[in-house]
């Protein structure tokens, strides 16, 4: 990634600015940060403050039920929820009073854990599946990765909230963009713009094409347009992601775990660090019981295989 911005964008700013930018970049995403959190608070303020001004007033002219309106506010406030407990519940820190226990836990594959690790930071002994992170300076239980919109690590104890918050995020994007794009159409049927026509060269009559109506509703509904195309990129954005986490909970990985196994055949061929191909995952234990232990972490003195 560094090698790739500094051939992008480094002959085309300044080298002070490279420097600001590189300094800006180490502090938001190395270093613990608000930026991101308050940021997604921003964006979800004016997506609602859009919605509720201008889609939810105009639709209930048009005669649109009100539960379906009023949808995307029920999420919301579910998304509330799982968002402060995502950001304040402890994922799953790694102590001197409770790293015995964690210890018997999960079992050591001996691939991707190994059983003599010491983590220099923290002077303790790695339990199988945690990771040290560099952010929030701590070991973590089931490490899964460092989100920086929640300014907090997503561990053992917290994943369950993670995946809820992701789920209610993406049903908000999809309520609010349904809503919207509900509404336009309903405008452009009410307003006929699909019968519209125009003469062309010939001097013909030719019906309007869907680039003309949608020009038309941009004109109109400007502020509307700009936020559906954003809700709508940030939903299909969402819902990649969250397909993703749900494939890691199915099989029972974590996003550190799969990042390691996708990056380390491409520089190890004599098999002294975890290949793809020759790796069993030992803590997949079936579909059902993978999703019990999202629900009910493991905590307790028995090692998980």
């Amino acid at each position: 990634m560094q090698s790739l911005y500094l051939k992008v964008i480094g002959p085309v700013i300044p080298q002070w600015l490279q420097l600001v930018v590189q300094l800006a970049l180490r502090r938001l995403i190395h270093q613990r940060s608000s930026f991101f959190l308050v940021l997604h608070l921003v964006l979800e303020v004016a997506v609602y403050g859009e919605y509720s001004w201008e889609v939810f007033p105009s639709s209930l002219e048009l005669g649109f039920r009100r539960s379906i309106l009023l949808l995307p506010y029920i999420l919301v406030l579910g998304k509330m929820y799982f968002f402060y407990q995502c950001c304040t519940k402890d994922p799953g820190m790694i102590s001197p009073s409770n790293h015995k226990q964690l210890l018997k836990v999960y079992m050591y594959d001996g691939i991707l854990y190994q059983q003599s690790h010491v983590c220099p930071t923290c002077k303790l002994a790695k339990p199988a599946r945690s990771k040290h992170c560099r952010v929030c300076n701590r070991c973590i239980h089931r490490f899964d990765h460092h989100c920086v919109w929640v300014n907090n690590c997503i561990g053992a104890l917290n994943i369950r909230y993670f995946l809820l918050y992701l789920v209610t995020l993406s049903g908000m994007a999809a309520a609010v963009g349904t809503v919207t794009v509900r509404f336009l159409i309903q405008v452009a049927l009410v307003s006929n713009l699909h019968q519209a026509m125009y003469v062309n060269t010939d001097g013909e009559h030719v019906p309007v094409g869907i680039l003309y109506i949608v020009q038309k509703l941009f004109l109109t509904f400007p502020r509307i347009l700009f936020m559906l195309g954003f809700t709508l990129l940030t939903f299909f954005l969402l819902a990649g992601y969250t397909a993703f986490h749900f494939y890691l909970v199915m099989t029972n990985q974590t996003s550190n775990e799969w990042y390691k196994l996708k990056n380390s055949c491409q520089c190890h061929i004599d098999n002294s660090r975890p290949d793809k191909r020759i790796w069993g995952n030992i803590y997949h234990r079936g579909i059902i019981t993978n999703v019990k232990e999202i629900i009910s972490p493991e905590t307790e003195q028995k090692k998980i295989r």
